[in-house]
């Protein structure tokens, strides 16, 4: 059985209980977020954190809990369930109201939850290893505060669901200038005549720690060019390769776009020491 944590507690998740009326519930209202755990060895943490304080300050949402505070409760997640490979999943929400009201209500108390989840063994750089994706594509039709990470989900939702109605993993989006965004739950990077290229991040994207992560090693640790900048979908369908990065996938190669390959429709050689230098360097974050 799963042991979770819920406002202070460490109980079994068939007996974790929320009041109907916490506005997570009825609204989204609250942050997450997940960090890959391997063997004890959590990644990206300290950014993890950051971004989730983030999003709290920017829906005006005050916790007591800090880093370190969030820490000890990952550590304490990962021993009650076992240790091996988790993701830790937590949660704020503004907390339950004695009535249903838009406004932000005073004087309740959040609700933070935590919980652990099997994932598989951090991706290895192999080519015939690597877990590659085909996906779809589709016009961003989600708020415009992508880049608050919060619990209100059901726009990427809907756009991951494209994809899996179509047999693909992930989907590709852009705005109506047809410039890439993001994936439904991912970003997105490309590489073209041996340079690597991701969207810039606004109020479209989400600031993936994956991304931040990737982009801070290609720059410190090789000779990749790389740019972060305006990428049209006729350069990400040209593109020789293209990636997806995430918690959970770190960087996966995309092998096709709409049923149409990505350059030669194989694992490319930039993709390979761009995930060579994460797995090097996965625990410096």
């Amino acid at each position: 059985m799963s042991i979770v944590y819920l406002n202070g507690t460490y109980l079994p998740m068939s007996e974790a209980r929320i009041s109907p009326m916490d506005r997570g519930f009825l609204f989204g209202d609250g942050i997450y977020e997940v960090v890959p755990s391997y063997a004890g060895k959590l990644v990206g943490f300290g950014p993890h954190m950051q971004r989730m304080q983030q999003g709290l300050d920017a829906i005006e949402l005050k916790v007591t809990l800090d880093e370190a505070e969030w820490r000890t409760i990952a550590d304490e997640l990962v021993q009650r369930n076992g240790g091996g490979n988790l993701g830790l999943y937590f949660h704020i929400s503004r907390g339950a109201d004695l009535r249903r009201n838009h406004a932000y209500p005073e004087d309740i108390t959040a609700t933070r939850y935590a919980f652990a989840f099997d994932i598989a063994p951090p991706p290895a750089p192999d080519k015939a290893a690597a877990r590659c994706f085909h996906v779809s594509t589709a016009e961003d039709l989600r708020w415009r505060r992508c880049n608050i990470k919060s619990t209100a989900l059901l726009g990427n939702v809907m756009h991951y669901q494209h994809g899996h109605s179509r047999g693909h993993g992930e989907t590709l989006l852009y705005n109506q200038a047809g410039e890439l965004t993001e994936a439904a739950a991912c970003n997105v990077f490309i590489v073209a005549n041996g340079a690597v290229a991701t969207p810039p991040l606004d109020h479209q994207k989400l600031p993936g720690i994956t991304r931040l992560m990737l982009l801070d090693m290609l720059r410190r640790h090789s000779s990749i060019p790389v740019a972060e900048r305006v990428i049209t979908m006729d350069e990400v369908r040209s593109a020789d390769e293209v990636w997806l990065t995430s918690s959970s996938k770190e960087v996966a190669p995309v092998l096709s776009i709409d049923n149409q390959p990505v350059g030669d429709g194989q694992v490319g050689d930039v993709w390979l020491a761009a995930q060579t230098l994460f797995a090097r360097h996965r625990y410096d974050y």
